[in-house]
């Protein structure tokens, strides 16, 4: 009962051998049901192909090299290495089905170096001394920024501080305190709080 299967699998029943227990059922024409089971085989391997290809990762909830000490619902396939130098972890999140939660997908603190883009729901801190932040319009930020650059065009909801700059796209919406040394600010642009400029090299005011 298990060679039929595997011929099933890899081969559109082509070999002789094969039709002899199938026509144990209909002797007189064996061949008729073997050509209809042909193009069940493709079926079957597409069935499989199909749920590993709509397995398709939704957008990550950050892009960019960053070190993540919190919370993470995981809702997919997390492959990679854990060790105590060099490793790396790749996340892919099934897609939803649904309206957008609001809990968030990270929860705890994030800190990088160059460049980290947001583009889902995060809490907590995000940190840089001189790394550039940038907040999609489709993400959301609950929790406190300080960081280098910050070039939003979402939501924010806590205190930012840009050390050198603070962008706020048409979309932005803050909800909380802005600290920088240069703020632009772009019409359509949403900002409840205070706004402390900064001195040189310094995040006294």
């Amino acid at each position: 009962m298990a060679t039929p299967k595997a011929v099933l699998e890899f081969e559109p029943a082509s070999e002789s051998p094969q039709p002899l227990p199938n026509g144990l059922t209909g002797t007189e024409h064996p061949m008729p049901p073997v050509r209809p089971a042909s193009p069940s085989v493709p079926m079957a391997r597409s069935r499989r192909d199909v749920h590993s290809a709509n397995f398709q990762a939704r957008v990550p909830v950050v892009i960019g090299e960053a070190s993540f000490r919190g919370l993470m619902p995981v809702d997919g396939i997390i492959s990679g290495n854990l060790g105590a130098s060099g490793s790396s972890l790749t996340l892919k999140q099934r897609p939803r089905n649904g309206p957008v939660e609001s809990e968030p997908e990270l929860n705890g603190e994030i800190s990088f170096k160059d460049m980290l883009r947001v583009n889902g729901h995060i809490a907590g801190k995000v940190l840089s001394q001189k790394g550039t932040l940038i907040v999609d319009p489709s993400a959301l930020v609950d929790g406190d920024i300080e960081v280098g650059v910050v070039v939003i065009s979402g939501t924010v909801n806590g205190d930012v501080i840009g050390h050198e700059r603070v962008e706020l796209g048409p979309a932005a919406v803050i909800n909380g305190n802005i600290s920088t040394r240069t703020l632009t600010m772009k019409p359509g642009a949403v900002f409840q709080g205070d706004c402390r400029m900064l001195k040189h090299e310094s995040c006294d005011t």
